[in-house]
């Protein structure tokens, strides 16, 4: 039963409107941030959020009340008109979040998972905030001028910089004919110093790359 105080909200049908539609947001808020301690505060800010801009699409008035705060804790029920509210997804640096998306860009591209994860391991460390000396970011160690050539907006979100990594390290695939001791080569050194020395190019770094991300591989 409802206390005087919300049922005396509820007795109009324009304020019953109100109670329901109160209670959808809150409602889909919770299925974005489950009550816990540690995001409360964040629930009640969406919330808030949410109600404030339903208020200013609403044409017929029923939010034009004064609801308590104790509305919000309200039962369950369908999630109806709020469709066009959407979730900004989180950036996830976990491990098992990033070898999902080596998983991910293996299907897509067609290169092994173990190939992509000992390259990974070899250029950062499995650090998606890794910088080199060089300039080169994130998981996969892409260069500004190379990220941006292949679409990659944000080189420190794993999952920009895997999809862009794995689709650089195909083409060199292609270029190489399958090669995946050239493709390697070409992947740290450039397809310019490849193509130049006709094979892995005379430098000791390369070279090093080479055979450490091998030994992984195999």
């Amino acid at each position: 039963m409802f206390s005087p105080q919300i049922q005396s909200y509820i007795d109009s049908s324009s304020q019953a409107q109100a109670f329901k539609r109160v209670s959808e947001i809150n409602n889909y808020i919770n299925s974005i941030y489950p009550v816990q301690n540690s995001n409360k505060t964040q629930q009640a800010s969406a919330f808030e959020e949410i109600l404030a801009e339903s208020k200013k699409e609403d044409k017929s008035g029923i939010f034009d009340l004064d609801l308590p705060p104790n509305i919000k804790k309200t039962a369950p029920v369908s999630f109806g008109s709020l469709t066009k509210v959407t979730a900004k997804k989180p950036i996830y640096n976990s491990k098992e979040a990033i070898l999902g998306y080596v998983k991910e860009a293996s299907e897509k591209y067609g290169v092994e998972e173990k190939l992509i994860k000992a390259l990974i391991k070899q250029e950062s460390g499995f650090n998606p905030n890794a910088v080199s000396s060089a300039g080169a970011k994130g998981l996969m160690q892409l260069m500004p001028a190379t990220a941006k050539h292949l679409g990659v907006k944000d080189v420190f979100n794993p999952k920009e910089n895997i999809e862009g990594g794995v689709k650089y390290l195909r083409q060199m695939l292609d270029k190489y004919n399958g090669n995946k001791i050239l493709a390697l080569a070409a992947y740290n050194a450039g397809p310019g110093a490849v193509d130049k020395y006709d094979g892995i190019p005379p430098y000791r770094e390369t070279q090093n790359y080479v055979k450490s991300i091998l030994k992984d591989y195999l």
